[in-house]
């Protein structure tokens, strides 16, 4: 995702307060935003977002391509996040919460394979931006959200862009919705150490459920069908989502450690099951693994390719940094580069990032290693960087950042100092 992307997402509108919500037949949702997107100032980059964030980044379904381009997501964004709202990254919301980038937004809604009839459960309101993304593919969703001053905002939103075929409640989205129960789709955008058994049984027959699962940081996007009594499961991508708060968290077993910051699967060798997409890291764009008997660790390596300027090569992966206890730390990594070009602004040269949040994910800040220039053979880089007081949370990025050419990558290793 371009820029700095990372993770998340949240969804949804029409909220009860602490109880049932009222039914609503089902409807073409939305007028009055699809009015609005149609005219709107930002109507531009929307096309642009379609055109080069998804459909060249691997969505195809049509009807999820055209929910993207009329839904307005600067609607569902605060005010000063607005001119960052069509660019591929999750945004803060409050709450320590985020809306997701557009591409995993389209990206979970194709593979959830919304259908006219479809009952959706979505656990995790946030802004209302994926309730208001599957209300015009599906016939109802029922969306919870445990944040009160989320979901009454969300409500609010969905209310005046006119989504009248999604409601929402207060409450432990762990539960589900079991009075509104069994649901054809179930889509979660927040993050469970395990599939929570609740939202098993309020799945319908057949049915198919969304959901990254894991430790913290070592998450996986799957994909459940729920065939009698047993769930077929389908691993997609890794991934990063906010934590699923309430009895989820409550009863996680793995808690990060940031005193002690490392990353996983460091020379890309382990993969998800019968796939080449590397375990741990996540968001990949115009990356591939590559089998070699040169690779400095084991045997295969991470190439990064790109032949638009502008275009984003990279991919992601998030940590726990406690800064109170972690003044620096030293990433090294081996690096092989070829014929790499300029992107479209000087700005975007390959090197490796690391951007820090706080516990809130209200502060951030970026810190980078790099660029680098040219044509190299295989040599070990190594630099340090420096650590916010503040800082909880890093995420790092390796990537071309816009440039064209060749990087590929191994050994990718975070060393900590104490501060």
């Amino acid at each position: 995702m371009p820029g700095w992307t990372a993770m998340v997402g949240v969804v949804a509108i029409a909220l009860l307060l602490g109880g049932q919500a009222a039914a609503v037949e089902p409807a073409s949702a939305g007028p009055a935003a699809r009015r609005a997107s149609l005219n709107d100032r930002y109507a531009t980059a929307r096309e642009r977002m379609v055109r080069e964030d998804l459909a060249a980044s691997g969505i195809t379904d049509v009807r999820v391509l055209e929910s993207m381009r009329l839904t307005p997501r600067h609607e569902f964004v605060p005010v000063a996040q607005r001119p960052l709202a069509y660019f591929d990254m999750s945004l803060p919301i409050g709450q320590r919460q985020t809306i997701s980038g557009p591409f995993v937004v389209a990206y979970m809604t194709e593979q959830l394979d919304p259908r006219p009839t479809d009952r959706v459960l979505e656990i995790g309101t946030g802004s209302g931006y994926q309730a208001a993304i599957l209300s015009p593919l599906v016939g109802m969703v029922y969306s919870i959200e445990i944040h009160e001053s989320l979901g009454r905002r969300a409500t609010a939103t969905l209310r005046r862009l006119g989504y009248d075929n999604v409601v929402t409640r207060i409450g432990d989205g762990f539960a589900g919705w079991p009075e509104k129960a069994p649901f054809d789709k179930v889509i979660v955008t927040c993050s469970p150490e395990n599939v929570p058994q609740p939202l098993v049984e309020q799945l319908a027959e057949g049915g198919l459920m969304i959901i990254p699962v894991g430790e913290r940081y070592e998450q996986t996007l799957v994909l459940l069908r729920k065939q009698g009594d047993e769930l077929v499961r389908t691993e997609l991508v890794p991934s990063l989502f906010v934590p699923m708060t309430g009895r989820a968290e409550e009863a996680r077993e793995a808690q990060p450690d940031g005193s002690q910051p490392g990353l996983a699967n460091p020379g890309f060798e382990d993969c998800l099951p019968e796939s080449t997409t590397p375990t741990a890291w996540y968001y990949g764009r115009q990356e591939s693994l590559v089998k070699a008997d040169d690779s400095p660790e084991g045997s295969q390596h991470l190439l990064l390719e790109n032949r638009e300027p502008g275009r984003p090569a990279h991919i992601f992966q998030g940590f726990p940094v406690d800064g109170r206890v972690v003044g620096q730390l030293t990433i090294s990594l081996d690096l092989r580069l070829r014929e790499l070009g300029p992107g479209q602004l000087p700005a975007e040269r390959p090197g490796v990032a690391v951007r820090f949040f706080d516990h809130a994910r209200n502060r951030s800040v970026r810190v980078a290693i790099g660029p680098w220039t040219g044509s190299t053979e295989w040599q070990r880089v190594n630099d340090a960087v420096q650590v916010p007081g503040w800082a909880r949370e890093g995420i790092i990025q390796l990537g071309l950042m816009g440039a064209t050419g060749r990087m590929e990558v191994d050994g990718v290793v975070i060393e900590a100092a104490r501060r």
